[in-house]
């Protein structure tokens, strides 16, 4: 009975080898076939919209990925990326998924709309982006076609190839309401709301608003993702600490987040779960997509909304607050925060992470420390020494600020720059 037993095992396992060893030989055929490795053309980021890849992106599609790990990307329909190696694909994606817990993307993705005035903006707020963060990151630029030459222009003179990448959009809003979403608050502000619909192979987005400023690693926020819990799809700091001085608690005629509502300025996503989501909402019982309740909204409340899309957000996670997490203060730092007296605590403690000029206070002599943190870093030149040409400068100019509120508490505005800076000459110490 037992060598019977044996026999019947050995009979067993035979079979199972042979099985798993067609299956590779099927999946390795497929991928040999002609024309095989071209089958997955790269998509366009919107039907037959105009996309513009930047110099420093060239030759990055695939560059490590046939050479380390062939299989991480397989998937049961036996089709491989055209960039990826069909060596052992049957064996090695047994392990794919534990490879990928243990080896995250490395890359992060940041989006920003810029119409208008806004290049000179735009840029300085990449330039913070980059001189701290450690992953590579990818810029996703959607702006008006004028633009578009001068992006590049100074992007590609960036001296950072191979660690940063960027690619450059059109502006564009479904056809048969692109006039009613044109003129929704500023020009181009609503293109925020279709980022997961228009960057549909993109898992996970930052996206800033182009006032904003960096002073530690976007790596710092892009950690928030990993806080999620199940439920949550995105990431925002409220409008307002003080609900005294709240604006949507005190004039919004429409539903908003939590007690202060929320800031759209920074805005970090995870699109798959959006992409997947069924809202909850008031206008109908049956639970929407992300595509499928915006325009409804607008209908509803265009009427009672002040701040654009901001408003529709916040509408959205009045109804869907599971599905937020919220952030401190200091990740969203602007002028409300210090104008009627400190009141992101957070940031007295820390410092201030990320710093947002809103109501144009880089540009005019109404809040001259956001204005000297604008203009030190647009004025820093990549491979300068960080404390000579950056921090010192910086410090004296916010000296002079003290006579307003916010240059009464200017040491916030540095305390985080100055670890930033402090962090990254010890990298690369270490040669990281």
């Amino acid at each position: 009975m037992r060598r019977f037993a044996r026999v019947a095992l050995l009979c067993l396992g035979c079979a199972v080898c042979s099985l798993l060893y067609g299956l590779s030989q099927l999946a390795l055929s497929l991928e040999q076939q002609p024309g095989g490795r071209d089958r997955q053309a790269r998509e366009p980021a919107t039907p037959g919209a105009r996309r513009q890849a930047g110099s420093a992106g060239r030759g990055e599609a695939g560059s490590g990925r046939c050479k380390n790990l062939s299989v991480s990307f397989w998937n049961s329909y036996w089709m491989l990326p055209s960039d990826v190696c069909g060596m052992n694909c049957f064996w090695e994606a047994a392990f794919r998924y534990d490879y990928m817990k243990t080896h995250p993307s490395e890359k992060m993705h940041l989006a920003v709309v810029a119409c208008g005035e806004r290049l000179e903006e735009t840029v300085t707020m990449l330039r913070s982006a980059i001189i701290f963060s450690i992953k590579p990151l990818h810029f996703h630029i959607f702006a008006e076609d004028q633009l578009h030459e001068s992006f590049k222009d100074i992007l590609d003179e960036f001296p950072y190839e191979g660690r940063v990448n960027y690619t450059l959009y059109p502006i564009t809003f479904p056809s048969e309401s692109a006039a009613e979403w044109k003129k929704l608050f500023k020009p181009c502000a609503s293109q925020r709301l279709f980022l997961p619909l228009i960057l549909k192979n993109v898992d996970s987005l930052l996206y800033v608003d182009t006032d904003i400023l960096f002073l530690r690693p976007v790596d710092d926020i892009w950690a928030f993702l990993r806080k999620f819990n199940s439920t949550q799809i995105a990431a925002m700091a409220p409008e307002h600490e003080e609900p005294r001085i709240g604006w949507y608690n005190r004039f919004a005629r429409h539903p908003y987040y939590g007690v202060t509502g929320i800031n759209s300025g920074v805005m970090l996503m995870n699109m798959t779960r959006i992409r997947r989501k069924y809202f909850k909402n008031d206008m109908t019982p049956v639970r929407l997509q992300w595509g499928e309740i915006l325009m409804p909204l607008l209908k509803k409340y265009k009427l009672n909304i002040t701040w654009g899309d901001q408003d529709l957000l916040n509408i959205m996670f009045f109804h869907n607050p599971e599905s937020l997490y919220v952030f401190p203060c200091q990740w969203n730092y602007r002028p409300d925060h210090c104008i009627y007296g400190s009141n992101c605590k957070a940031a007295e403690e820390e410092g201030i992470f990320i710093l947002h000029g809103n109501r144009g206070v880089y540009h005019d002599d109404k809040q001259p420390t956001f204005r000297a943190v604008y203009e030190a870093i647009k004025n820093y030149s990549f491979g300068d020494d960080l404390v000579h040409s950056l921090l010192q400068p910086l410090e004296q100019e916010l000296q002079k600020t003290t006579h307003t509120y916010c240059g009464r508490v200017y040491k916030v505005f540095i305390k985080q720059l100055t670890k930033s800076i402090r962090d990254l000459y010890a990298r690369r110490s270490k040669g990281r």
